[in-house]
């Protein structure tokens, strides 16, 4: 049976390489950043055994913050490109944000018979992370309106901004 694009089966490229070696590259590099980071963070501020992981709380959160941002930006703001969204949203953002170890932190607060602390880490973030992407995409679409003001009547190099001149 042929393919929707007319050609036979398997004489298409393999995905990775449509997808380009650059790009892959940029979400390897932004995934070393963004796990570096995390790590790093970790290690700053540790939580003790049994205590509520708001190191992993926060870094959770503001990702989902940053990411929802960063997507008004890249995709409704800035003029097309190809490796920022795959560098800063699924390298950097996402390793630096992490289900994994929410889901570590909150077996090891069952583990140490603190189910309250276990549900709110769970729940918790899911609301937190919720309103941050809510208020990272309201944010993001004041920029877009107000830098829509701007460009109205002033040329072209107030639209992304003063390094654009």
């Amino acid at each position: 049976m042929p393919e929707p694009d007319g050609g036979p089966i398997g004489a298409r490229e393999p995905f990775r390489a449509r997808l380009g070696r650059r790009v892959l590259a940029v979400v390897a590099l932004g995934g070393l950043l963004g796990g570096t980071a995390r790590y790093a963070l970790g290690l700053a501020f540790p939580a003790p055994a049994g205590t509520f992981p708001l190191t992993t709380f926060a870094i959770n959160v503001s990702g989902s913050f940053l990411l929802a941002l960063l997507l008004v930006y890249v995709l409704e703001i800035w003029p097309p490109t190809r490796y920022v969204r795959a560098f800063a949203g699924v390298g950097f953002l996402g390793s630096f944000t992490t289900f994994s170890t929410w889901m570590v932190d909150s077996d090891r607060l069952l583990g140490h018979g603190h189910p309250a602390a276990a549900a709110v880490n769970v729940f918790g973030s899911l609301a937190a992370g919720l309103a941050a992407t809510v208020l990272g995409l309201a944010v993001g679409r004041l920029a877009r309106a107000r830098l829509a003001r701007n460009t109205t009547g002033r040329g072209r190099g107030r639209r992304y901004g003063w390094w654009v001149r």
